[in-house]
């Protein structure tokens, strides 16, 4: 089918920039960096940076920003329809993704520095979390929230997140892509193929290829990969992977898996596999440490509820101001 081509195709197309990228920041080794100052430390940025490597972040970031909610806007006012095809506006959307991909390139290897010489390291961690936390809120009414029960969400509060969320999702992915300089670690290869797979997500906006569960599910899964893989190459295989991997395979368990069509004894297989890895895992580390796996889970859980409940507070003051500017008008 036409959607699955897109997918694939566009799947090829983020192996192709990920290795363009591994290829052309072979230059970049003479970049002197600063010491590595900790955790909350961003290892690649200019130790004296200039006016220009700033701005030229910067604006390039703004420009990509307004683009893309340019192009979101033009397609909830003017297209407003699914196909299974793609809209004309789609295929703008996925030059100009690839056209600002080029940019940042060109941008790192004459100034380098990314959005991080300004800005906390957790900011551009805590907007992907935002993104999953997010997509848990939309979701709840047809997978659930826990084991396939919905959380009680009002139905508005799950309304507004579906129409809205293009605008966060899109200032999650291009905030995040241009706070780093392109550079070719295996961390940040491997987090450049995930942004450039949420950029392809986000530019099929109007099509079924956007809504279909399996790929939407591995899109949420890729972030266990991720930050796996960043753990393990961080801390070595005795630091915190564990967190991470039983962490967002938690939330597959409990709520992500329950949106598949599965049967229950699928489900069960999962859960007890799950249940299983856990326990080898912290066996061979020490069972005492196994209580970092509710972690990531009882984090993003929580923030479901600050945004709905901050969702639902923004819309009660706009429903309580618009009788009084009504009023204020005649």
């Amino acid at each position: 089918m036409q959607r699955e081509r897109t997918l694939v195709w566009g799947v090829l197309a983020s192996v192709l920039l990920t290795g363009a990228v591994w290829w052309l920041g072979q230059s970049l080794s003479g970049v002197e960096l600063g010491p590595d100052q900790g955790a909350s430390w961003y290892y690649w940025q200019l130790p004296e940076p200039t006016v220009w490597t700033r701005a030229s972040a910067w604006l390039g970031y703004a420009a990509h920003q307004l683009v893309s909610w340019a192009l979101i806007f033009y397609a909830q006012t003017r297209v407003r329809r699914y196909s299974d095809g793609l809209h004309p506006v789609n295929v703008v959307a996925l030059v100009a993704n690839a056209g600002f991909i080029g940019l940042h390139e060109v941008q790192t290897h004459l100034f380098y520095d990314g959005l991080a010489q300004d800005v906390s390291i957790f900011s551009s961690q805590g907007s992907v979390v935002l993104l999953l936390v997010v997509v848990l809120l939309m979701e709840n009414r047809r997978r659930g929230l826990f084991l396939g029960r919905p959380a009680p969400i009002r139905v508005e509060i799950v309304r507004f997140a579906r129409r809205y969320h293009g605008y966060l999702f899109s200032w999650a992915v291009v905030y995040t892509f241009w706070y780093h300089p392109m550079e070719t670690t295996s961390g940040h290869l491997i987090g450049f193929f995930y942004i450039f797979l949420l950029m392809l997500q986000g530019s099929l906006f109007l099509t079924r290829a956007h809504t279909n569960r399996w790929w939407t599910l591995t899109l949420e899964l890729l972030v266990a990969v991720h930050g796996t893989l960043v753990a393990v190459m961080n801390s070595g295989p005795d630091g915190m992977w564990p967190m991470f991997l039983f962490g967002f395979l938690g939330v597959f368990v409990l709520t992500q898996m329950h949106g598949l069509g599965l049967s229950r004894a699928v489900r069960w297989a999962f859960a007890a596999v799950y249940v299983g890895a856990v326990l080898i895992v912290y066996t061979g580390r020490g069972l005492g440490g196994v209580h970092e796996v509710v972690r990531i889970p009882l984090i993003e859980y929580l923030l479901v509820g600050v945004v709905a409940l901050l969702v639902w507070a923004g819309l009660r003051i706009a429903r309580l101001r618009r009788p009084a500017t009504a009023r204020e008008r005649r």
